[in-house]
């Protein structure tokens, strides 16, 4: 059961990454792309911001294809764990805990099941079980 149970967190949290760095690389999903992404970091101070914008989508979208495929699991996650403390940091820290105010509730919460992933590791249902390889 835990091993079914690393596999919903894996696709759920996978997922919600992959769409993010969509939104970011490519402006699917309603997102704004490079260039939009490049304006937002340089608004907040994120320098330069299209070199970073990059980093961020593709933290996201290849953290997020790894943790969703079970594969250097480790990878995926302390990918996804980075960009979301830098989001906590320059974006959410000021507007306080909750979600509703712009808070960081929700990075805070990505962290927690990326760090899970990164402790348990992807379970038997994941390429890195399928591979043998262990952490």
């Amino acid at each position: 059961m835990e091993d079914l149970a690393l596999l919903v967190l894996r696709l759920a949290l996978g997922s919600v990454f992959i769409a993010h760095g969509a939104q970011k690389l490519f402006g699917w999903f309603g997102g704004p792309g490079l260039k939009g992404t490049a304006g937002f970091f340089e608004q907040i101070g994120i320098k330069p911001g299209s070199t970073m914008a990059l980093l961020a989508g593709l933290a996201e979208f290849g953290g997020g294809l790894l943790v969703l495929l079970g594969f250097l699991t480790p990878v995926g996650a302390l990918a996804i764990i980075a960009v979301m403390i830098a989001a906590i940091f320059r974006v959410h820290l000021a507007n306080g805990f909750f979600n509703t105010s712009g808070g960081y509730e929700f990075n805070l919460s990505l962290i927690a099941v990326a760090a899970a992933l990164l402790i348990a590791g992807a379970g038997a249902y994941s390429l890195d079980g399928v591979l043998g390889i262990l952490w």
